[in-house]
Formats: structure tokens, C-alpha cells, sequence
């Protein structure tokens, strides 16, 4: 088997989440790791890893065809291009980069050097987002008006550069570009028609340590998408809404159920008492008008992830993540920051 042999730059958490799996895949081989941290790099010594002296001697060595990018935010551009231009293919952790512009600059390093170069959008792979997704395709809530997708934690930015501007911390780039690359994937091919949010700063001043974001699609859903590190309840990890029925995924477990009209003539209601007063309109909906139904979990294997990569490398096939979709993504942030800085809606497409 025609092996490929990869170099994890950058061996703090997620790059040692990468050496660990690539070091067990079969169609890859971990030739070493860099990081500019002596310590790190004895860490990885201490797995039995070869810890390269250096990021020229990891672009110097032949044999060496793909690096993965795990460093801070900030410096994800300067290692694109150098290795790219020393005949490396590059995976980049997410964010991209901090800015459109930066991004644009790395594209044209790739087209000239036709080098792959493509981002970890790791979470296109968890179970949850698949099963939204299987549930979207299916059309199992006829045409849907209304997502909402959030993550709520309780602890605050984490210390460390990802409470530091300028390495690209926050929430936003952090887990922001997570849950905006799901919801760009679920209206694949639909246009935004203007963007609305609001960036967070409860538990810190330096970086934004939350956000809500409203996005509205031309011929599709209206989105809410809500990143919180304050809070103490959690909310449904996802919230859908059709004509024709409901779905919700109120954990990370995928738990959760779908629940359809079933007799939509069926109108009538009596009315219940709701707090200070009584409501028709707010009345459930009585049981021989609706039907429950489970959630089918989709199931998927992060690996897939790098057998495309083989597969590109290879085989000449696409990559799943493309220089389009993370261009659309940037994008998508920046009109997010702007919006929250003028407090307006920013027509988008």
C-alpha cells in the first residue's frame, strides 16, 4: 500500500488528537511531529514519535507529503504557504484563518503550487449533525422554516491563546465555525439573504465568549445559531421545525423524537388555562392529531474524514471540504462581527 506519510505541525491538544488517529490509520504514516515548544516536542518523543528539531527541517525532508496544521489560529497562513511551497500538501485545523483576505492568499498558493489544501471541519462528522441532516433529506417535516442549532457551556473561554485576540481566539472562530459550516451544509445551494448577530462578552472583555447569529435563507429556513459559555442549563442541541412536523435532538446522546401532523383539518381546541389566563390558540395539539416517532441515529466514522484525503491524494478525487465552502464561511463570520459592531442586518448574497 502506497502509505502517505504526514508531519503534525503544531502538538498541543488537536494535534496530538491527530497524531494519535493517523498513527492508526493503514493508508497513512506518522513521519514525525514539530511543535516551537521543547516540551511538547518530548512529550511526542515519549509516544515513540520522531519530534522534527524544526519547521525547515520538517519542509526539507522528501519524504514527507502532508502536514496538518494544529497551531495557534494566527500563523495557520504563514505554514500553508511555506509548505505548500516546499511541495507539501496541508490540512489546516480550523478556523482557516483569521480573515477572507488571508484565506484568498493561501487558495492562490494552492492553485499555483497545485497543492491540496483543505481544513479539518471535523464536526460535518458528528452524529448529531448527521441525523438532522437525515432528517432534512428525507423530508420528513415537509418544507422547513426554522432551525436552530446551539451549544451552551459553563466554564467561560479557556485559558490560554484562546482567550487572545490575536492568536484568533473566542467563540465565534472557535466553536462558531463548527455550527456555521453544519448550517451552510444543511441549505447547500440556497442563498443568505441577510445576517444578523450579536457577539458576548459576560465572562470576558478580550475576546468574545458568545454568540447568536440569525441567518435567513432565500427559499429556505431562518436559522438561529447560539454559542454560550455562561450557561448553566442546556439547551436542545437541535431544534427543527416543517410544515408537516417537529424534530428536536436535545443532547450530544441524540436524544430526542419527531413529531408529525397528523390531522392538520382538525382544528379545534378547547381552552387551557396558562398561567393568568386561558388560550385557544397555544392549546396542544390532542393526540389522535399527531404522531411520535424516534429519532434514526446516523451513525458515522471520523476516519472517513482522512480516507478522503487518501482518496484525493491518490485517486483524484474531490475533497469533501472545498476552497468555495470555507470561502462562504469566513464570510459568513466576518457579516456576523459586523453585524454585532453596527447593531444591523447585513444583506449577505
Amino acid at each position: 500500500m502506497d502509505k502517505i506519510n504526514v508531519v503534525v505541525v503544531g502538538y498541543g491538544g488537536m494535534g496530538n488528537y491527530h497524531a494519535e488517529r493517523i498513527d492508526g490509520f493503514e493508508n497513512f504514516n506518522l513521519a514525525g511531529v514539530y511543535d516551537i515548544k521543547p516540551e511538547r516536542c518530548q512529550v511526542a518523543e515519549s509516544k515513540g514519535w520522531y519530534a522534527y528539531p524544526s519547521f525547515e527541517a520538517v519542509l526539507e525532508d522528501e519524504k514527507v507529503e502532508l502536514i496538518v496544521c494544529a497551531t495557534y489560529n494566527d500563523v495557520h497562513k504563514d505554514i500553508a504557504i511555506r509548505a505548500m511551497r516546499a511541495g507539501k500538501n496541508v490540512i489546516s485545523e480550523k478556523p482557516v484563518t483569521l480573515c477572507s483576505e488571508e484565506l484568498e492568499e493561501i487558495i492562490a498558493v494552492a492553485n499555483e503550487t497545485g497543492k491540496l489544501f483543505t481544513v479539518h471541519q471535523n464536526r460535518r462528522w458528528d452524529n448529531d449533525y448527521r441525523t438532522i441532516k437525515n432528517i432534512l433529506d428525507k423530508n420528513e417535516l415537509g418544507p422547513v422554516f426554522s432551525m436552530e442549532s446551539k451549544v451552551y457551556g459553563s466554564r467561560g473561554v479557556p485559558s490560554g491563546w484562546r482567550a487572545e485576540k490575536e492568536h484568533g481566539g473566542g467563540m465565534l472562530l472557535d466553536w462558531g465555525v463548527h455550527l456555521l459550516d453544519q448550517i451552510l451544509m444543511l441549505n447547500d445551494g440556497k442563498k443568505i439573504k441577510s445576517v444578523y448577530g450579536s457577539l458576548t462578552n459576560v465572562t470576558s472583555l478580550k475576546v468574545d465568549d458568545g454568540f447568536r447569529a440569525i441567518i435567513k435563507f432565500e427559499d429556505g429556513p431562518e436559522c438561529l445559531v447560539e454559542v454560550l459559555t455562561n450557561n448553566f442549563i442546556e439547551a436542545p442541541r437541535w431544534y427543527m421545525a416543517g410544515e408537516n412536523g417537529t424534530a428536536i435532538i436535545r443532547t450530544w446522546d441524540i436524544e430526542g423524537e419527531i413529531v408529525k401532523i397528523k390531522d392538520w383539518e382538525k382544528m379545534d381546541a378547547i381552552p387551557v388555562q396558562m398561567g393568568a389566563g386561558i388560550t385557544k390558540t397555544m392549546a396542544p395539539r390532542t393526540p389522535e392529531t399527531i404522531e411520535k416517532f424516534p429519532l434514526e441515529v446516523i451513525e458515522v466514522q471520523w476516519a472517513d474524514y482522512y480516507n478522503n484525503i487518501y482518496d484525493v491524494l491518490r485517486n483524484g478525487v474531490k475533497p469533501l471540504i472545498t476552497h468555495d465552502q470555507q470561502r462562504r464561511l469566513m464570510k459568513l463570520m466576518e457579516a456576523i462581527v459586523e453585524s454585532s459592531e453596527k447593531n444591523e442586518v447585513i444583506c449577505f448574497e
